[in-house]
């Protein structure tokens, strides 16, 4: 038998910790060693007996330590990083930064991609927890049944680019209603009368825009035109929008955009129609990438400190004691709107 042991941490699923071996051989009336053979080589047990196992698993939440021969009780100086996506990501400076400072410091980083979908969320984290990661930082929305895998599991839960009411083990970012609300009062601020929003049909991406509209409207102002996208938002998306908008019965004077990227792609639209920007269209978009101050016009976007949320949470993971939260399990890193010649 190699790769799975009796599980060190001697928890039970019952209590909402995670599950060991013999809870599942338990639950599934066989051995610890025929539940082992079961996780190493599934062919080499009976089909009766395999699908015995298969259920017990399932009902305990039990995840295989797949750490060489069960060492999990020791720091396994691994973290697993899981992001939607790289293409034209927000995310993509905090990753870096978080990935180099943690290699820098002797520690693994499994990167993975966890897109749209729900299932492959789930697989990731269960591959995560199965090898014993030290954390987990995550910036996706959470099912209940990943939340209970997560739950049990004694690996630090990071949550970045977020404030959840509560975070599973502690969240590192900023209020996104409130970033909408700021770009409300930026616009305000300059005598705009016609937005139209872009959204990306995401979770966060919509605490923005709602913060956006509730300031707008609460400002005495009728309610913006919108439009959206998938995500993740493109440069590509961007024609498609920029036709909506000439489209419309009155022309907007701002485009309010969900990313840099697309808030790239509509301003190379409108100067390709001959329109100037920002007289004729003004344009905002979102997370300060690089692109945004080095484009001509520049653009006004929303910066927040990718570096700092990966400062925080890589020190949340030094300084974890035992199995213990932190104290702090809101860390607001906050956000800054940077004005520029686009808006």
């Amino acid at each position: 038998m190699t790769g799975i042991s009796a599980d060190p941490f001697e928890l039970h699923a019952g209590a909402g910790k995670a599950a060991t071996l013999d809870d599942v051989a338990a639950r599934a009336g066989v051995s610890t060693a025929t539940v082992s053979r079961f996780i190493n080589n599934p062919q080499v047990v009976a089909q009766a007996t395999a699908e015995r196992i298969r259920e017990a698993i399932a009902e305990t939440g039990y995840i295989p330590n797949l750490l060489a021969g069960g060492l999990a009780s020791s720091k396994s100086k691994m973290v697993a990083v899981l992001i939607p996506y790289l293409t034209d990501s927000i995310f993509n400076d905090t990753m870096q930064t978080m990935v180099e400072e943690l290699s820098a410091a002797g520690t693994t980083v499994m990167l993975g991609l966890t897109g749209v979908s729900e299932a492959r969320t789930e697989d990731l984290i269960r591959a995560a927890i199965s090898r014993r990661v030290d954390a987990i930082i995550f910036t996706g929305p959470l099912t209940p049944h990943v939340e209970a895998m997560v739950r049990r599991s004694p690996a630090l839960f990071i949550q970045v680019w977020d404030l959840p009411e509560d975070p599973i083990g502690i969240a590192v970012g900023f209020s996104h209603h409130a970033a909408g609300h700021d770009i409300a009062r930026f616009l305000m601020s300059r005598g705009y009368r016609r937005p139209h929003v872009v959204t990306a049909k995401g979770a966060r991406a919509n605490m923005r825009r709602d913060g956006l509209v509730a300031e707008w409207v609460a400002g005495g102002n009728a309610a913006p035109t919108e439009a959206s996208v998938e995500v993740p938002s493109r440069f590509g998306h961007a024609r498609r929008i920029f036709a909506e908008v000439r489209r419309l019965d009155h022309m907007p004077d701002v485009v309010v955009c969900g990313s840099d990227y697309l808030a790239q792609g509509v301003i190379v639209e409108a100067l390709a129609a001959g329109l100037r920007v920002p007289e004729d269209i003004a344009v905002v978009g979102f997370g300060n990438s690089s692109i945004a101050g080095e484009m001509r016009p520049t653009i006004t976007s929303v910066e927040v400190d990718g570096a700092r949320i990966a400062r925080e949470a890589i020190a949340a993971i030094r300084n974890r004691a035992g199995a213990a939260l932190p104290q702090e399990r809101w860390i607001d890193v906050g956000f800054r709107l940077v004005a520029r010649e686009s808006a």
